[in-house]
């Protein structure tokens, strides 16, 4: 869903910085008109809905996702509290890109809205906090945010368990940053480009503006504690 710092990757979308380049794809919306889940009353933000980003890293000839949106059961949904008008396997072809093509797949976490299209990157290498993995493929009857259906193909994937934070390709461009508290293995998505500067994609570590103002926590946090260290503020 999305967060404060998706809304800077959304201006360098498709721009390219010298071997780095990201791209935003639309893969859906979700609307609450009840935002209490997340910690807020509802006069204390105006945001009721909630886009859900997809997006591919392009660092030299390797291909990465991060984030695969809403199941893709929900293509062609226009109304009601979910939209999602194009598949984001469907925008990858449009670029001539296919599952095939990408190297690596990683995802803020595991919550449906983020893992969609997840079972098409078989052939990726799955970069994913062992604490998230844990929790995804042995219990994720814990956490009912989780379906293990969209998911599951991943189980035996190359995967590369990480525990911490973790230098993509080893030159500082392209960092996953462990940021758990919203599930066990939360993690977002440091990138340096050129042309534009330092920007992260936070996954869910905020769902509105006001969450990081008034230090709210949805009440589906896994760890409130957790989720209040990373702002330095606790």
């Amino acid at each position: 869903m999305f967060k404060i710092f998706s809304v800077l990757a959304l201006l360098a979308s498709s721009s390219v910085y010298a071997d780095l380049k990201v791209t935003v794809f639309d893969c859906g919306e979700l609307n609450f008109p009840d935002v209490s889940a997340f910690g807020l009353s509802n006069d204390e933000t105006s945001v009721r809905k909630l886009f859900v980003p997809c997006y591919l890293i392009q660092h030299d000839e390797h291909l990465m996702v991060w984030d695969a949106g809403l199941p893709l059961a929900d293509v062609g949904q226009t109304s009601g509290n979910s939209r999602y008008e194009k598949s984001f396997l469907d925008q990858l072809a449009d670029m001539d890109i296919a599952p095939s093509d990408i190297d690596l797949v990683a995802f803020s976490h595991m919550h449906y809205d983020h893992v969609g299209a997840a079972n098409a990157f078989t052939e990726s290498t799955l970069l994913i906090q062992e604490t998230e993995a844990v929790a995804a493929f042995e219990h994720p009857e814990d956490n009912p945010v989780f379906r293990a259906e969209l998911y599951n193909e991943l189980r035996n994937a190359d995967r590369r368990s990480l525990n911490g934070d973790y230098d993509v390709f080893g030159d500082g461009s392209v960092r996953i940053i462990a940021a758990p508290g919203h599930t066990p293995g939360h993690q977002v998505l440091y990138l340096d480009l050129n042309n534009y500067g330092p920007l992260i994609l936070s996954g869910d570590l905020y769902h509105f503006e006001a969450s990081r103002a008034l230090r709210r926590i949805p009440v589906f946090n896994t760890n409130v504690e957790d989720t209040l260290k990373l702002d330095g503020q606790n």
